[in-house]
C-alpha cells in the first residue's frame, strides 16, 4: 500500500482515538455530578422521602446504564477502527503477495470476526463485571439448539469454504463446470459460496456446502486445455489433403496455442461421409466458444479454396452409364503412358505394353502406409505414378531409409520376375498412387512371346549388378541367388 495512504489512515485513526478517549473521559467526569443532581432534584420535587429515594435510585441506575452502554459503543468504535487499520496494513500486503488470494481473504475475515467477538466480550465485561456472558451462551440447551439450527446452513457453508480453500481445486479466472448447475468463469470465492460468471453473462452463486457435494470439472487458467471441433467431408475427398488443409487453417486461428500442433483425425466412417475431429489447445479457455466458431469459419473458407466438400445427408441414385467405361479407359491410358516411359518395359511392343497396362491396377496409399514389407513373399512389382515412397531396410532392428523413389521410378521387379522375397520395406512418403503389376499380368505376355524372357533376364542382371555397386553395404545381408536369372524367370512363370 502507498505510504501516503497509510499515513492518512493513521491520522484519521489518531483523530478518532482522541475523540473517543475525550468522550470517555467526559462521560466519567459528568456521570457522578449528573446522578447527584438528579437525586437532589427528585427530593426537592417529591416531598415523600421514600418515594423520592426510589425514583432517584431508579433514575441513577438508568443513567449509569446509559453511560455504560455509551462507553461500550465508544470503545467498540475505537476497536473497529484499530482492527480495520491493522487489516489494511497487514492483510492488505499479505493479499498482494499471497499465491492464493481466496485463502488469505477467508483467513482475514475469520480473524477479524474473532477479534470483534473477543473485543466485545472484554468491553462488555469491563462495564458489567457482574454479568456472566459465558453461561448465557453455553448454559441454555434450548438456546444452543435454536442457534445451531438457525446457523446450520451458514456454518455448513463456512466449513465447506474452509475445506475448499485448503484444497484449492480452482482459483479466480478458472473455467469450471459444476454437474448440472452450470459452467462459467470463477469471479470470487468467499466463506459463503462461489460466484461464477456464465457464458450467457449471468451470475451463478452456489453455496460452499452444495459445491462440496458436486463433481467439479476445472479448466485452469494457466494450463493449455484441449478442445475438440467436429466436421465431415465426402468420401471422394482425399483424407491426406484434408488433414493438411485443416491443420494449417487451425494453426493460424487466434487463441490456438502454437506450443502443441493441432491434431486432425478421422473419427468415424459415417453414412454420409467421413466424420472428422479437430483437437487443439487453447491459451485462454474462457474464450473457447469464440475460438470454436472461428475454427469452423476458417475450415469452411479453406475448403472453398481447396475444393473440399462438406458431407450432408443425401440419397444418391447411381445409374450405370458408359461414362464409367470411359473413366476406366482413361485410367488404362494413363497407366499405358506411364509404363511406356519406363526403360524396364522398353523391350515390350506397344500392344504388349497396352495389354500389361490393362491388367495392372492403380492403388492409392496413405502417408506412412507400407506398400511392401521386407521378407514378404513376392509376385508383383510397383511403379510410382503420383507421389513418392521411401525404401527402408532394417539396420540394428531399426528402419533406415536408403532411397526415395519418385514419379516414374519402380521397385519390386526382382519379386515379379523370380518370386524373390522383398529385400526392403517400401513406405509411402505422402499420399501416393502406385501402379501394381502382378505375375499373371506378365505371364500372358511371356506365354505369347517367350523370347522376352532372355531380354528381361539380362535387364534383371544389369539392375542387380547396379544395386550391388551402389548399395552394397545395405544389401550385404540379402541372400544371393545360386541360379541364373534366365532359369529363375522361366521356372517362376512355368515356361518350358
Amino acid at each position: 500500500m502507498d505510504t501516503a495512504v497509510i499515513r492518512r489512515q493513521f491520522i484519521y485513526l489518531l483523530i478518532l482515538a482522541i475523540i473517543v478517549i475525550a468522550s470517555l473521559i467526559f462521560s466519567s467526569v459528568v456521570q457522578d455530578p449528573i446522578i447527584e443532581y438528579l437525586t437532589r432534584f427528585f427530593k426537592t420535587v417529591n416531598k415523600d422521602e421514600i418515594e423520592s429515594t426510589q425514583m432517584s435510585e431508579l433514575a441513577a441506575e438508568l443513567l449509569k446504564n446509559f453511560f455504560r452502554i455509551a462507553r461500550i459503543i465508544l470503545w467498540f468504535i475505537l476497536v473497529v477502527a484499530i482492527i480495520r487499520f491493522i487489516n489494511s496494513l497487514i492483510f492488505g500486503r499479505a493479499l498482494r503477495n499471497a499465491s492464493s488470494y481466496e485463502l488469505t481473504a477467508l483467513i482475514r475475515n475469520v480473524v477479524i470476526i474473532l477479534l470483534y467477538i473477543i473485543a466485545f466480550f472484554i468491553i462488555f465485561q469491563s462495564q458489567y463485571p457482574n454479568v456472566a456472558l459465558a453461561p448465557l451462551f453455553t448454559g441454555s440447551t434450548i438456546l444452543g439448539i435454536v442457534v445451531g439450527l438457525a446457523l446450520q446452513d451458514t456454518l455448513g457453508n463456512l466449513f465447506a469454504g474452509l475445506a475448499l480453500q485448503a484444497d484449492q481445486p480452482f482459483q479466480i479466472g478458472d473455467v469450471i463446470t459444476i454437474g448440472t448447475k452450470g459452467m462459467g468463469v470463477v469471479e470470487s470465492v468467499t466463506w459463503r459460496g462461489v460466484k461464477i460468471r456464465t457464458f450467457q453473462n449471468r451470475l451463478l452463486i452456489i453455496g460452499n456446502s452444495i459445491l462440496g457435494k458436486e463433481t467439479i470439472e476445472v479448466a485452469p487458467r494457466d494450463n493449455l486445455n484441449a478442445r475438440t471441433v467436429f466436421f465431415n467431408t465426402l468420401y471422394t475427398d482425399s483424407p491426406a489433403k484434408t488433414i493438411q488443409v485443416v491443420r494449417e487453417a487451425v494453426r493460424q486461428v487466434e487463441n490456438v496455442s502454437q506450443k502443441i500442433r493441432p491434431i486432425v483425425r478421422v473419427r468415424n466412417l459415417g453414412d454420409n461421409g467421413i466424420d472428422w475431429e479437430i483437437k487443439y489447445w487453447v491459451e485462454d479457455y474462457a474464450k473457447f466458444n469464440d475460438t470454436d466458431a472461428l475454427i469452423r469459419q476458417r475450415v469452411w473458407y479453406a475448403f472453398q479454396r481447396e475444393n473440399i466438400n462438406f458431407a450432408y445427408p443425401t440419397r444418391t441414385l447411381y445409374i450405370e452409364k458408359e461414362a464409367s467405361t470411359e473413366s476406366a479407359v482413361e485410367t488404362v491410358n494413363a497407366i499405358y503412358e506411364r509404363l511406356s516411359n519406363i526403360p524396364f518395359f522398353a523391350p515390350l511392343s506397344d500392344e504388349e505394353t497396352e495389354k500389361l497396362a490393362d491388367a495392372a491396377h492403380l492403388r492409392i496409399f496413405a502417408p506412412d502406409e507400407s506398400i511392401v514389407r521386407q521378407g514378404q513373399p513376392g509376385g508383383s512389382m510397383f511403379v510410382v505414378h503420383k507421389g513418392s515412397v521411401n525404401v527402408n531396410i532394417l539396420e540394428d532392428d531399426k528402419p533406415k531409409t536408403i532411397n526415395t523413389l519418385r514419379e516414374g521410378e519402380f521397385f519390386g521387379e526382382m519379386s515379379l520376375l523370380t518370386g524373390e522375397p522383398r529385400s526392403a520395406t517400401v513406405v509411402a512418403n505422402e499420399e501416393s498412387q502406385i501402379i501394381q503389376i502382378g505375375k499373371f499380368a506378365l505371364k500372358t505376355i511371356l506365354d505369347d512371346n517367350p523370347n522376352l524372357v532372355k531380354t528381361l533376364s539380362e535387364l534383371v542382371e544389369e539392375r542387380r549388378a547396379l544395386l550391388s555397386q551402389n548399395e552394397e553395404k545395405h544389401l550385404s545381408t540379402t541372400k544371393k541367388q545360386d541360379v541364373k536369372a534366365f532359369k529363375s524367370i522361366r521356372k517362376f512363370f512355368g515356361l518350358n
